[in-house]
């Protein structure tokens, strides 16, 4: 499993937003957009 699709399954899974998990990474929501379109 390609690591942006299990981070977008994790978000949703726990009714996380982009910038929810941002913050609770300390990274910017730009960074978690990055992660969740890389490979797609």
């Amino acid at each position: 499993m390609e690591l942006g699709k299990h981070i977008r399954e994790y978000r949703t899974q726990r009714g996380m937003s982009q910038e929810d998990l941002a913050a609770r990474v300390y990274v910017s929501r730009q960074t978690v957009s990055k992660w969740g379109t890389e490979g797609v």
